[in-house]
């Protein structure tokens, strides 16, 4: 009698939560202003960028547009704006992998707050590092390096989605988390750090001003939404701890096959 093989079901080759596909769809869409006339592009970035000198009366008065109101929510609002596409497929490329572990962890609502709040977090060290800057800030960086930051929180324990042992990719985004302390002694996090501290302060990539002239990439608010994210990380996660000896038995997995 000749044997009935079932054959694997196939997952797609890239499969992204509802959460992060409605955010890209969102800064997609957003970018479409630069159809707009020039002079209302300009306006909406006036009006939605991130501009330190709105809250510095040091100096010259300039009539900034959006009043008192985007003194708020341009905190969170020049994250979801792009000077143009390379900038916004920069952002979105290295907001897939992490982005997605994040989302399905987190969960919407988590994760959507998540990205204000690591958003806001580099515009005040924007802020604090350039007070009396005119030029807007904008892009989504400081929220993709708060994600990054967060990620690598359980990235690297086994059946994680950096790990040896990964699982399909929801399981891999719930495994436990490291503690804070016992994530800053493995290897593969320090290692990670370094690296990426390394390419955004030597060469930077994400959010930058408006300006063609004076482009300058704002790798101080990247820093900013990188330690939010990492910092932050267990006020978000609905995910259990990982138990010190899990953790440990996590680095040694990864050790004998080094």
């Amino acid at each position: 009698m000749p044997a009935v093989v079932e054959e694997a079901p196939r997952e797609p080759v890239l499969t992204l939560p509802g959460a992060l596909t409605a955010y890209i769809v969102l800064v997609a869409v957003i970018h479409l202003r630069v159809l707009l006339p020039p002079e209302v592009e300009n306006w909406t970035i006036d009006v939605f960028g991130f501009i330190p000198k709105r809250y510095d009366s040091s100096l010259l008065n300039l009539e900034i547009p959006g009043g008192a109101g985007a003194k708020v929510w341009t905190f969170v609002t020049y994250s979801l704006l792009h000077a143009n596409l390379t900038h916004l497929g920069f952002n979105v490329l290295w907001l897939l992998p992490f982005g997605s572990a994040l989302a399905r962890r987190f969960g919407a609502v988590r994760f959507f707050l998540f990205l204000a709040v690591t958003a806001a977090a580099g515009a005040l060290a924007h802020l604090i590092t350039h007070e009396h800057a005119v030029a807007p800030m904008i892009g989504a960086s400081a929220s993709v390096s708060g994600a990054m930051a967060a990620a690598i929180r359980f990235a690297f324990v086994r059946g994680s989605f950096l790990s040896f042992n990964r699982s399909d990719a929801d399981t891999a985004a719930r495994v436990p988390a490291l503690p804070l302390s016992r994530a800053l002694r493995d290897g593969r996090v320090v290692g990670f750090l370094a690296v990426w501290f390394g390419v955004n302060i030597i060469f930077g990539v994400g959010a930058i001003g408006v300006d063609s002239e004076t482009t300058t990439v704002a790798w101080q608010a990247h820093i900013g939404g990188f330690f939010a994210g990492l910092l932050l990380f267990t006020l978000f996660d609905p995910m259990p701890r990982v138990r010190s000896d899990a953790a440990d038995a996590s680095s040694q997995d990864v050790s004998d096959r080094i």
